[in-house]
């Protein structure tokens, strides 16, 4: 549009007001106040630039009229098309006909019959919007009336109706969407499902965000065969260094449904509270400590595990658990010195009470970071934790644990050979409090436990650097032996029972975590290959103990871990652990991933041994297979495929199987989805149900979020149950 002022043989300039209106032509008429342009016209106004065929403009009442091929642009973003425009400069109205607006940061248009704007609202008449290509749209929506803010970018569209190519899909009588990416208030995309036995799943959240500092998440549901419920996400932002975020959620089951699947509870109802701030004190007491000050916390609380799988329709993406553990940490720490402060608090939820559970109301922490003395030769630290064990029933008990370790080293022979000395002091008091809810002859008396050991090492590490790699050799021994020790009250009186390991489950032994320190000799050797760049290629570590136990010594288990970068590619992981006892591996771990631009591969398998005795409820042997597929065929199409087999027990724990196929304005996908989860049945046992269902997800692009979860369809099929 800018070459044509090379050819302009004549420009008029107007102010009305304070406006300037720049008027460029080929050919120029005036006659009465009339001021007519011919040719190649060009307007400036404002942040508007327009090209026409012909100009009119009427001095009297300031309209500036446009005919023929109007092609005009409004700061960097928008550009508007028409036929016929008129711009009333005093009034600041602007009328385009037809009307077409291209909205280029989020590449969204907008056609009617007739557009009006006046100061930053543009309203359209009669409309389509969509974000695919014009000439043949994928998707678009057709609307009676719209309105567009140039400030906000938001646009409102009323009775709008959503069409795939041709076929009509939707209709709402209005939606409203943000051409841009600020957080605003509105309607999220809706999750709609079919089950066989919970009917149809509809899901309509609302996300409200009136300052930039919180929003909510509201998300109702209905289940028509089971019931309703609604849950919410609560998030904020308090200062600079902090944040947090309160879930809540609750369903309630239908009659028949509660009676037929014998469900523990007809409602399901839970909460989550998470909150982090990364300076607390000096925050929240106005002081100006040097050190470094944290608080977290996560407490959670529900009724039963219902109440997370009912958050969603996708249960694969709940990680359902039936223990639930919520937490406090407070922490100080500087160079020299670390102070903290834990709480803990357990719920079961197969318990019908929780009185009984042990909790952790606080864990008091002292450590005193490691110093040295005699230039480095002489190593040692503190670490000091008190822990308030408390119930509502039963024995409760205080246990202060004081670790102080000492370290005296040296290097020999040119630094080939590094030796050591280490004696650790360890002391433990326990004192009980509250009564047992049924008596027993057992004494809790108060005691305390005082011992200490020496450990002696060598150790020699040698680095050589090829052409092509670097090798780094690691290997060392080091001899343990138990020192002296004293033990008072409970320390003495227990110690023979609890030490052995069929009466560690017995409630006199609940507080006795006091192990023997065995004569043993520990080896080890690692070794590293690096590349040119530091790239680290072969990490390989075998480690070995030797007991010197009258009863049960000898060689303990041998481990081997590898970690095998073979290209750039591919890469292999191994642990494993060798019972010389039983001629047999106690555990074998192995990973194999490939990765690339376009491939992502990932396949495992454990295997554990306890070498108990099987029985009808418990085996001793797991052996768990987990494979994922991840193929990018080209910038439209992706597959994905996960499966996880227990292979001990022939059962299928979970399988997974779906494409995606994206284009610049849409995504569809389609995934066939196996998932094992766990419920709460009526006597209190944990069950688990077999989910299947194919789950349809569509993203309207840029109207829905890549990163988002889109529109989402599901079907589930018929629930097969199994008792774990």
């Amino acid at each position: 549009m800018f070459k044509l002022l090379i050819f302009l043989i004549l420009i008029t300039t107007h102010v009305v007001g304070n406006e300037k209106v720049e008027v460029y032509a080929t050919a120029m008429d005036t006659k009465d106040n009339i001021v007519t342009a011919d040719g190649e016209v060009v307007v400036i106004y404002q942040d508007y630039q327009l090209s026409a065929k012909r100009a009119r403009y009427d001095r009297n009442n300031g309209d500036l009229e446009l005919f023929g091929n109007i092609r005009a642009s409004q700061g960097e973003n928008i550009q508007l098309l028409g036929e016929y425009a008129k711009l009333n400069i005093a009034n600041k109205e602007r009328t385009f006909s037809p009307f077409f607006m291209l909205e280029k940061t989020s590449d969204v248009w907008l056609s009617g019959d007739n557009g009006y704007a006046k100061d930053k609202e543009v309203e359209i008449t009669s409309g389509v919007m969509s974000g695919c290509d014009p000439n043949d749209p994928l998707w678009k929506m057709e609307f009676t009336s719209s309105e567009y803010n140039t400030d906000t970018m938001w646009l409102n569209l009323y009775n709008a109706r959503l069409y795939l190519y041709d076929i009509p899909v939707f209709y709402t009588p209005y939606f409203g969407y943000s051409l841009d990416t600020t957080r605003r208030t509105g309607i999220l995309p809706p999750m709609v499902g079919f089950s066989e036995k919970e009917g149809l799943y509809y899901e309509q959240a609302l996300y409200i965000a009136e300052q930039n500092w919180w929003d909510l998440e509201l998300k109702p549901q209905l289940r028509t065969n089971r019931g309703s419920g609604l849950y919410s996400t609560f998030r904020f932002v308090d200062s600079k260094i902090s944040k947090g975020s309160l879930s809540a959620g609750y369903f309630k089951e239908k009659q028949k449904y509660f009676d037929d699947s014998k469900l523990a509870n007809k409602k399901h109802y839970g909460f989550n509270f998470l909150y982090d701030n990364s300076d607390v004190i000096n925050e929240w007491f106005g002081t100006n400590l040097k050190g470094q000050s944290g608080l977290y916390m996560d407490i959670v609380n529900m009724n039963d595990v219902d109440y997370i799988n009912l958050s969603t329709n996708d249960t694969t993406k709940n990680a359902t658990t039936t223990q639930l553990l919520s937490r406090i940490n407070l922490f100080y720490n500087t160079d020299d010195n670390y102070i903290g402060a834990y709480f803990k608090h357990y719920k079961d939820l197969n318990l019908d009470s929780n009185k009984r559970t042990l909790q952790d109301l606080p864990a008091l922490h002292y450590h005193r970071y490691l110093d040295t003395l005699l230039e480095d030769h002489f190593l040692y630290s503190l670490d000091v934790k008190s822990d308030n064990y408390y119930r509502a029933l039963g024995k409760s008990a205080t246990q202060t644990d004081i670790n102080i370790p000492l370290t005296l080293q040296t290097s020999l022979f040119d630094e080939y050979l590094n030796i050591a000395y280490k004696a650790n002091i360890y002391a433990q008091h326990t004192s009980f409090k509250g009564e047992e809810e049924i008596p027993t002859a057992n004494e809790y008396n108060s005691g305390y436990f005082a011992r200490n050991y020496h450990a002696f090492s060598a150790s020699t590490q040698l680095t050589r650097a090829f052409e092509e790699f670097t090798h780094v050799v690691d290997f060392g021994a080091q001899y343990q032996v138990d020192g002296s020790k004293l033990e008072d009250g409970y320390y003495d009186e227990q110690r023979d029972y609890c030490s052995i390991r069929v009466n560690q489950s017995k409630p006199i032994c609940e507080f006795y975590n006091i192990t023997e320190i065995e004569k043993n000799l520990q080896l080890y050797f690692s070794h590293y290959l690096y590349d040119v760049t530091g790239k680290q290629i072969v990490y390989h570590r075998l480690a070995q103990n030797i007991s010197y136990k009258e009863i049960g010594g000898g060689a303990g288990e041998l481990e081997n871990e590898l970690d095998y970068q073979i290209t750039d590619n591919l890469n292999f992981y191994n642990n494993m652990f060798y019972n010389y006892d039983e001629s047999s591996f106690s555990k074998n771990f192995n990973k194999i991933t490939y990765l690339n631009s376009s491939f992502d591969l990932g396949l495992s398998h454990m295997y554990r041994d306890t070498f108990l005795t099987k029985t009808d409820n418990y085996t001793p042997i797991t052996s768990y297979l987990t494979t994922s597929i991840n193929y990018k065929y080209n910038k439209h199409y992706s597959y994905s495929f996960k499966h996880d087999y227990d292979l001990e027990r022939s059962e299928k724990k979970g399988f997974e199987v779906g494409f995606l196929y994206q284009k610049r304005c849409w995504d569809f996908g389609l995934r066939y989805v196996e998932n094992n989860r766990p419920i709460l049945n009526l006597s209190g046992v944990s069950d688990s149900i077999y989910d299947r269902y194919i789950y349809v997800i569509i993203r309207l692009k840029p109207i829905m979020s890549p990163q988002g979860k889109g529109t989402g369809f599901s079907y589930r099929f018929p629930d097969k149950s199994e008792t774990n």
